[in-house]
């Protein structure tokens, strides 16, 4: 097991492993050259049985699940493609929210803007965005928000998107935060914090944990 694998696994059987993606690091590699350089690949470097199940954003940190046979790719993507999983994010929004709501916007591609996506409720294709305060408090006499997201639906971009229209950008975040809420953290302060499914053999509830680093 080389060093990447051993600092960033979660869990490991017969059939997944769970492995903590760094923040900055694509999943899988991009168009060009210089983007090659991915999560995947790197696991597969070390372990040529990794398959691919879900992605995160190259910003956005936290629990990703990769399957180790087609038994756990089948049966763990069919959960992820039924909504049958569950995932907990955490993030530091700009300003302070209060209490908790949901966010019932259509997320889509904004082809004049590529990478961007954009809130549209006039479209028919739902994301849904459940969220709860955790804590307010400060950053270089600015408020911010730590805020728990739970994403009904998994649009790209869509906690991002759906933070930006509640007029409470994620920090961090260069592509939908102003300037000054992008000063705030060296980073887009979304991470990917908890993630349970159905294990693929025992069909038994599995639940795994990744410590916020901001």
């Amino acid at each position: 097991m080389n060093n990447f694998l051993t600092e960033h696994l979660i869990h490991r059987d017969e059939d997944f492993m769970v492995i903590h993606k760094p923040a900055g690091l694509l999943t899988v590699p991009g168009k060009t050259a210089d983007l090659q350089d991915c999560l995947i690949n790197r696991l597969v470097q070390a372990e040529p049985k990794t398959l691919l199940i879900h992605r995160l954003d190259r910003d956005t940190s936290g629990i990703l699940v990769f399957a180790l046979s087609k038994l756990g790719q089948n049966r763990i993507s069919r959960q992820f493609q039924e909504r049958q999983t569950s995932k907990t994010y955490q993030a530091i929004v700009a300003g302070h929210l209060h209490g908790e709501g949901t966010v019932d916007v259509p997320v889509i591609y904004d082809p004049e803007h590529p990478p961007l996506h954009i809130a549209a409720p006039e479209h028919n294709k739902p994301a849904l965005t459940y969220w709860k305060v955790a804590e307010q408090f400060e950053i270089n006499g600015s408020p911010v928000t730590r805020v728990i997201l739970t994403p009904i639906t998994g649009r790209s971009h869509q906690l991002r998107v759906h933070m930006q229209y509640l007029g409470h950008p994620i920090i961090g975040d260069t592509l939908y935060a102003s300037p000054e809420q992008q000063a705030l953290s060296s980073r887009l302060c979304l991470h990917a914090a908890q993630l349970s499914f159905k294990h693929p053999k025992t069909e038994q509830d599995v639940e795994f944990i990744c410590p916020v680093p901001f």
